[in-house]
C-alpha cells in the first residue's frame, strides 16, 4: 500500500479506538520509514492495520517497533473485548514461532483467582436473549472443525494434534474476531473461539506444558463470557481446576470447580456440572477430605444420570463413563481406598476399550496398578502395568508418561523384585522411544 493509504488506515484505526488526537499522514510514515521514534499507541496500530492487510497476527516486534511479545499479557483477565482479541492471538502466534520459550514460562498458581471471579460475576449478570443465535456459514465451519480436533486428542493425546490446531487457529480463527459481525453473530463466533482455544490449553495441559495451557485456558474463559455461553465457561473453569490439581494447587483447583458450579446455577447443563463435581473430588481426595470426595462423587454420578447425549454440546462429548470413572478411580486412589479405586477404574477400562480410547485406557489402566499396589499384590499391577505401557505407546500424552512413572515410584519398595525389574525394563524401553 502506498504511504497515503498506510496514514489513513491507521487513521481509521485510532478512530476505532477513540484515539481522535493521532492523525498521520504521509509525511508522518515517511518519518517512521526513515527511522524516528513511533509513539505509544501507533505501534499497536499499525500492527492492527497490517494485521488486517495479511490476515495474520503481525506484531509490533515483527515490524521492528516494539519489544517481543508480552507472554504474560494472556495470564490477564481483561475486560476490554480489544486487549483479548490481541492477547489471543499473541499467544497463538508465539506457539508457533516461540514454542520453546513459550513452553518453559511457568505455572502461575494464583493467576486463575481473578479470571474466575470476573467470569462468575460477569456471568450471573447477565440475562439470556430469546430466540435462536444467528451463526455464519464461517462459525459454522469452525465449529464443525472442533469435532475433528477433539477426536484427535480424545483418540491420540494432546501432542497429537497441536500443531496443526494452532495453525488452523492462527490462521483462519483468530483472523475471524478482527472482522465486523452483529451481536448475535459476534457471541457465537466467541462460542466457537473459546472451544478451540480451551481445547488448544488442553492439549498443551495433556502435553505438559502448563505454562502455556493456562494462557491459552485463561483467554479461552474471557471469550466464552463475551459468548454469555455459562456452561461453557464453566467448562473451561473444569479445566483450570484439573491443571491446579494436577500441578500442586488443590485448593485452588476446588475453588475452580465450585465457581463453574455456581456459573451453572441458571443453565441445564448436566454433563458440564458431573465434570465439576469429579474434578473436585479428585481436589477434596489430594486434600485427604475422604468424606468429601465421597459427597462430590456421588453428585457427580447424580448429575451424570440426567445428561441426555442428544442435547449436550459438541465439547461435552468426552464427558462419559470412561472419563469420569477414571477421575473417580484417581480420586479414591490418592485416599488409599484401594477397593472403591479398582472398582471404578475397571468400570473406566471397559468404557475405553469398547471406544478404542487409549489415553483413557492407560490412564485406568494405571490407577488399577496403583490399587493393587496398594493391597500389596504385585503381579496383578504388573499386569495392570504392562497393560499401562501396551495403551500409552499409542498415543502421545505427558499424563500417560506422568502415569506410568507414578506406578514406577510405587513399585519401589518391593526392591529387586522380578515383576519389578522387568516392568522397569518395559517401560525404558517406551520412554525411550
Amino acid at each position: 500500500m502506498s504511504k497515503g493509504e498506510l496514514a489513513r488506515r491507521v487513521r481509521a484505526r485510532a478512530l476505532a479506538y477513540g484515539h481522535r488526537h493521532i492523525n498521520p499522514d504521509a509525511t508522518a510514515v515517511r518519518r517512521w520509514l526513515a527511522g524516528q521514534e513511533v509513539r505509544t499507541p501507533l505501534p499497536t496500530l499499525i500492527a492492527d492495520v497490517f494485521s488486517g492487510h495479511f490476515g495474520r497476527r503481525i506484531t509490533t516486534y515483527d515490524l521492528g517497533l516494539g519489544d517481543e511479545p508480552d507472554l504474560d499479557r494472556p495470564l490477564t483477565y481483561s475486560p476490554s473485548w480489544a486487549v483479548t482479541v490481541e492477547s489471543v492471538t499473541e499467544l497463538g502466534r508465539a506457539d508457533m514461532d516461540r514454542r520453546k520459550f513459550l513452553a518453559a514460562a511457568p505455572f502461575a498458581a494464583a493467576a486463575g483467582i481473578g479470571p474466575s471471579r470476573d467470569w462468575l460475576l460477569n456471568t450471573l449478570d447477565q440475562e439470556p436473549e430469546p430466540g435462536r443465535r444467528v451463526r455464519l456459514e464461517d462459525v459454522m465451519s469452525v465449529r464443525n472443525m472442533f469435532g475433528a480436533f477433539q477426536e484427535i486428542d480424545v483418540m491420540q493425546g494432546g501432542g497429537s494434534g497441536r500443531l496443526v490446531l494452532t495453525e488452523y487457529m492462527n490462521q483462519h480463527v483468530y483472523p475471524l474476531l478482527r472482522r465486523t459481525y452483529s451481536e448475535n453473530v459476534r457471541r457465537a463466533l466467541c462460542a466457537a473461539a473459546s472451544e478451540q482455544t480451551y481445547l488448544l490449553g488442553w492439549m498443551a495441559f495433556d502435553d505438559g506444558e502448563h505454562g502455556t495451557a493456562q494462557r491459552y485456558l485463561i483467554q479461552a474463559l474471557r471469550l466464552a463470557e463475551e459468548s454469555e455461553d455459562a456452561p461453557l465457561g464453566a467448562h473451561v473453569l473444569a479445566g483450570m481446576a484439573d491443571q491446579a490439581t494436577l500441578t500442586g494447587n488443590p485448593q485452588e483447583g476446588q475453588r475452580l470447580a465450585q465457581a463453574g458450579r455456581h456459573g451453572l446455577a441458571r443453565a441445564n447443563a448436566p454433563a458440564c456440572l458431573a465434570d465439576l463435581w469429579a474434578l473436585e473430588a479428585r481436589a477434596l481426595a489430594v486434600l485427604g477430605d475422604g468424606t468429601g470426595t465421597a459427597r462430590a462423587v456421588n453428585e457427580s454420578e447424580l448429575a451424570f444420570s440426567r445428561v441426555d447425549r442428544a442435547s449436550e454440546p459438541e465439547w461435552a462429548k468426552f464427558i462419559d463413563g470412561a472419563y469420569l470413572h477414571g477421575e473417580y478411580a484417581n480420586a479414591f486412589r490418592d485416599l488409599d481406598q484401594a477397593d472403591d479405586a479398582a472398582e471404578h477404574a475397571r468400570q473406566s477400562i471397559t468404557h475405553a476399550r469398547a471406544q478404542n480410547r487409549a489415553r483413557r485406557g492407560a490412564m485406568s489402566q494405571a490407577a488399577l496398578a496403583v490399587s493393587h499396589l496398594q493391597r500389596r499384590d504385585l503381579e496383578s499391577a504388573h499386569s495392570a502395568g504392562v497393560k499401562t505401557l501396551d495403551l500409552a505407546r499409542r498415543v502421545k500424552s505427558s499424563r500417560c508418561v506422568e502415569a506410568l512413572h507414578d506406578v514406577q515410584r510405587r513399585m519401589v519398595p518391593f526392591g529387586n523384585h522380578p515383576l519389578v525389574a522387568d516392568f522397569n525394563e518395559r517401560a525404558r524401553v517406551l520412554l525411550a522411544a
